[in-house]
């Protein structure tokens, strides 16, 4: 017979090292603060350490405290990938994925009835966001992020893009390859980037590569969303200087064209799992991303 502590107090100290907050703890898991610091306390009596240092307001997990968490998280994640499969045989499997809105409307979202063709039975939820997701809180499987990425994390990199400006076929030059001063009676269409520590590729720095003044000749019709300012250039609106991956399709048909210029380093879509112990329905989209990554990069 196993001898474990209370296991209401294991549940509470694993929301608490998680989160990094007892009141975080509590609101999960629908207690008082009090509550959450009476199971803490129990824990540290039964097993005779101090799990948790407090600073202030704040609280830090101790050495021990930092060795316990790492063994009860992926425990608790197994539990609940178990259950969930239980769920899945009785409903069906499902998984939720979330990514950057643009990738999620320009390259995910055409591709998704592939996926439903292959995998019927598994319903795929999709959480458009800029926004930073704590993928287990949130119940999360996948995360697709966007940005620059170290050396240290080159596992399971996505897809790797790079900015060039684009416009609308019709409004392209015939017999030639269309030049930036082709549109000089029209707008340059952007957008600001959500995440200013990114330094991302912008016209003004596309411009200074082309060996132009940024301040020249050229207006910039400001987007508050990279894929809107896409589908403006779309529409005909002017040429919008965007990732290469947003646009792949488009350029294949021959919709939209290249302009003649510089091409501008992007950054890396990486996969992110919210647990070590992937469900079965995560794994199997997971691979069919990678197959149409692959495939997406082979046909550039």
């Amino acid at each position: 017979m196993r001898k474990l502590p209370p296991l209401n107090a294991i549940r509470v100290f694993e929301a608490a090292a998680r989160n990094r907050s007892f009141t975080a703890a509590a609101n999960e898991l629908c207690v008082s603060v009090t509550a959450v610091s009476h199971h803490i306390r129990h824990l540290e009596d039964v097993v005779g350490v101090k799990l948790f240092e407090r600073r202030g307001r704040r609280i830090e997990l101790s050495p021990m405290g930092e060795r316990l968490y790492p063994t009860l998280r992926d425990g608790f994640d197994l539990l609940a990938n178990a259950f969930a499969e239980l769920n899945e045989r009785k409903s069906g499997a499902a998984l939720t994925v979330t990514t950057t809105c643009a990738f999620a409307e320009r390259w995910l979202m055409p591709r998704l009835p592939a996926f439903a063709a292959i995998c019927p039975d598994v319903v795929v939820n999709v959480d458009a966001s800029e926004a930073i997701a704590d993928l287990r809180s949130e119940g999360i499987d996948i995360a697709i992020r966007y940005g620059p990425i170290g050396t240290s994390t080159q596992d399971d990199i996505l897809l790797e893009d790079k900015y060039m400006p684009v416009a609308e076929t019709s409004l392209c030059p015939g017999g030639r390859e269309a030049s930036i001063d082709d549109f000089s009676g029209r707008p340059l269409l952007g957008y600001r980037w959500k995440n200013a520590a990114f330094d991302g590729p912008t016209w003004s720095k596309w411009l200074s590569a082309d060996g132009r003044k940024p301040s020249g000749e050229f207006r910039v019709s400001w987007f508050s969303e990279e894929h809107l300012a896409i589908n403006a250039a779309e529409r005909g609106l002017g040429p919008v200087l965007c990732s290469n991956v947003l646009v792949a399709e488009q350029l294949r048909e021959g919709t939209l064209k290249r302009l003649d210029g510089p091409v501008l380093s992007g950054f890396k879509y990486r996969l992110l799992f919210a647990t070590v112990n992937t469900r079965k329905p995560a794994k199997l989209f997971a691979e069919w991303l990678r197959s149409e990554a692959a495939t997406s990069v082979a046909a550039h």
